[in-house]
């Protein structure tokens, strides 16, 4: 990662410093550096290349080769090269860095108040990156002239802006503008416009760095409550921007490396345990004991946040299951009838790019969306790919990824692949990696479910070696991958929904894999799925076949609220089930999840997903240790035992929380029971965890706590999520591997 990061300017500076001659450029690999002198000064600056090099710079190698003296008089930058085999690596988008903030609220200076100020250490880059190498010619800022006083700085190797390719000022940058809701210009100072119409109850559409967002007061209930009216999200939790950290310190439990994620320069969004202040709308994350909060991280938002002075939702612009807008004339369509005013400016985005989102378990961080400030930075491989892969993706959560040479770059965040729009997000993200990425794959990985778009897509490429990847082999080869490995090991693989090779809906697997192949040596035990779709959407339906499996009909005659609410309901559910009729068996962690959530009356039907499963991690009691029982043998977690124990423990009396508690603890102590027993067959002593379970934290704590007592190693997610967002990852690496040699 070393263009766009003011990596020439900090070699100019060092060589010059010690007296050497020649020249730095940027080209397609990364940056090319010819220098002569004395050779410890030589030996100097190929040391420090490697040991301190400028903050957003990331150097994988630097390669040396000797050639005849060049009589060069002086060290200079000169221009890029766009010849050969592009490899450079683009960077992902930077916030705003303390020095460019100070001139925005410093009155007197250029850049007072302006919303576009930045510095080689911060600012757009993937966003506005249309090739490379990444010089301003390849940008949306090409179209904006500098100025005399930008191109002064931009060309003083003394100046912090020497090469900072997005550089602008008033005179000759981009410019903010504020619109109502049918497009027609609000005259006055646009950012103190928006703030004010925000804090009068207004939905405002903002333009930030990677598309469009939706904002609205977060104290402000009517106005939460209308944003979400409006946007058809009924319950999913809208996450919020705070004016500055200690704001956001009022609204959640931060711990300090919450803190350090919240204030970095990657600026993602923060999941965090909510505060008892109380100071924002009920609306905001309903039933949620969690907020989603993050810092500005462009001078337009700190601006606005400054003039507003409390937090604000800021969730994507769009409508339900579409990806954000970024396109302004877009925008201005699809968010008419969203927003009552937009605060826009005239700088392109050439890629869209949503917010990252990132937890903290068991002790490390880890993306639970993997997007701005993230992507697209590669991830290194153990395994190099011999021949370029695309990996196609899932279609839940969907990311695809480029494998190249010792690389994998896991694009940002496109969506759920369930309409036109989000198919154009991803075929245009497509096109823009390969070219940017000077990629031409020759293998294209799919899923194997049938009806995923990604897959349609990719089984209609021609001339490239197609290869259909299981959903959950993805997973744990992904989280192999993500830990720089490539070893066998015992994979546990837990989720919602992935397709089976018997044609079943897996989702709690015990695997023994590596990029080659994998066997399955445990799954939860089978139970139908009456309605299939349905019942993801209606955990209550899961409910009545679990508990038809554990007691048969005198499930009916439990005296449970659930059971009252809804048996009613059943007869023909089971019939369906009992039938086979719509009704695919499954062996889903996720639909285990929510068959509990409904028997403790938390939730009989969903309107995203996981809602069931996150509320019931939620309702846990930390402290309750105990856990049903849950066997183990022929390979098979009998789930249905589990479900038993919660019915006799909610019988009894106990509370909902104390059931969820005990009913974590007996699955965690079951998979490491199973990982055990994988270990006796295989002999195979580390175990990767992947899967969307696993951003259940209660879930992940325990079952790796348990892991590590019983002498295993545990790998899980640190780069990209363990969810669905980083299928693609495990894709690209399963087929190169085989495909080896061929």
């Amino acid at each position: 990662m070393v263009q766009g990061v003011g990596f020439r300017p900090f070699v100019y500076g060092l060589a010059t410093r010690l007296g050497l001659s020649g020249f730095v450029l940027n080209d397609v690999a990364g940056v090319l550096i010819e220098v002569e002198g004395a050779e410890v000064d030589v030996a100097t600056l190929r040391a420090t290349l490697e040991s301190d090099t400028p903050p957003l710079a990331a150097v994988e190698s630097v390669r040396e080769e000797r050639i005849p003296n060049q009589g060069a008089g002086s060290f200079e930058i000169r221009a890029s090269s766009d010849i050969g085999h592009r490899r450079a690596a683009v960077s992902p988008d930077v916030a705003t860095c303390d020095e460019c903030l100070a001139e925005v609220f410093t009155p007197g200076e250029r850049r007072h108040r302006y919303a576009f100020t930045n510095c080689t250490n911060c600012g757009p880059r993937f966003s506005i990156t249309r090739d490379v190498p990444y010089d301003r010619p390849n940008t949306t800022m090409a179209s904006f002239e500098m100025c005399a006083d930008c191109h002064r700085e931009y060309t003083d190797p003394a100046d912090r802006r020497f090469h900072a390719q997005p550089i602008a000022c008033p005179a000759c940058g981009p410019s903010v503008s504020l619109l109502d809701g049918e497009g027609s210009p609000i005259e006055g100072d646009a950012i103190a416009g928006a703030a004010r119409l925000l804090a009068s109850g207004d939905i405002v559409a903002i333009k930030g760095l990677g598309g469009y967002h939706l904002a609205c007061d977060a104290t402000d209930e009517r106005a939460v409550a209308e944003l979400r009216v409006r946007k058809g999200r009924e319950e999913k939790p809208f996450a919020l921007m705070a004016p500055d950290v200690e704001t956001a310190a009022d609204l959640v439990e931060m711990t300090p490396e919450e803190r350090q994620l919240l204030v970095s320069a990657r600026r993602p969004i923060v999941l965090a345990r909510r505060g008892t202040g109380g100071l924002v709308a009920s609306s905001v994350a309903p039933n949620n004991r969690y907020l989603g909060i993050m810092l500005p991280y462009t001078p337009l938002h700190h601006l606005l946040m400054a003039e507003i002075g409390a937090p604000i939702v800021l969730t994507s612009g769009n409508a339900s299951d579409e990806p954000i807008a970024y396109r302004d004339e877009d925008a201005l369509v699809r968010l008419s009838g969203l927003a009552d005013a937009f605060l826009v400016h005239d700088r392109p985005i050439h890629v869209r790019c949503d917010d990252s989102i990132v937890r903290i378990g068991s002790g490390f961080a880890f993306p639970v969306r993997r997007s701005r400030g993230y992507a697209p930075e590669p991830l290194a491989v153990a395994t190099p790919f011999d021949r370029a892969v695309l990996a196609a993706g899932p279609e839940l959560k969907h990311t695809f990824c480029l494998g190249v040479e010792d690389r994998a770059i896991v694009s940002h965040h496109i969506g759920d692949l369930a309409n036109f729009e989000a198919m154009t997000a991803f075929t245009e993200g497509v096109e823009h990696f390969t070219k940017v990425f000077d990629a031409s794959p020759e293998i294209v990985a799919h899923d194997l479910h049938p009806d995923y778009l990604a897959t349609k897509w990719a089984k209609g490429q021609r001339g490239v070696e197609l290869v259909g990847v299981q959903h959950h082999h993805a997973h744990i080869a992904a989280c192999l991958a993500d830990n720089g490995r490539a070893e066998r090991v015992i994979g546990l693989a837990l989720d919602g929904t992935g397709f089976g090779e018997d044609g079943a809906i897996w989702g709690c697997e015990v695997f023994a894999c590596d990029f080659r192949g994998y066997e399955r040596l445990a799954h939860l035990s089978y139970v139908p799925m009456p309605g299939a779709a349905m019942a993801i959407r209606e955990p209550w339906r899961m409910a009545a076949v679990y508990l038809d499996a554990a007691l048969g009909e005198t499930a009916s005659e439990l005296p449970l609220a659930f059971v009252e609410a809804t048996r009613g309901r059943w007869g023909p559910i089971l019939q369906m089930a009992a039938r086979g009729i719509n009704s695919p068996a499954t062996s889903s962690a996720g639909r285990l999840f929510d068959a509990v959530a409904a028997l403790c009356g938390l939730r009989e039907r969903v309107s995203y997903e996981g809602q069931a499963a996150a509320e019931l991690e939620q309702i846990a009691d930390h402290s309750v240790a105990d856990g049903y029982p849950c066997t183990v043998a022929q390979g098979v977690i009998d789930g249905v035992e589990l479900i038993a124990g919660v019915v006799d423990d909610l019988v009894s009396g106990s509370p909902p929380p104390a059931v969820a508690a005990r009913f974590h603890n007996g699955l965690a102590n079951a998979l490491v029971v199973a990982s055990e027993q994988a270990r006796e067959a295989t002999g195979l002593t580390c175990v990767a965890l992947s899967g969307g379970a696993w951003q259940n934290v209660m879930l992940l704590d325990l079952v790796s706590s348990g892991l590590s007592s019983a002498d295993f190693e545990v790998l899980a997610h640190r780069r990209v999520p363990p969810n669905d967002g980083g299928i693609s990852l495990g894709q690209a690496v399963i087929a190169s591997a085989r495909c080896a040699g061929g």
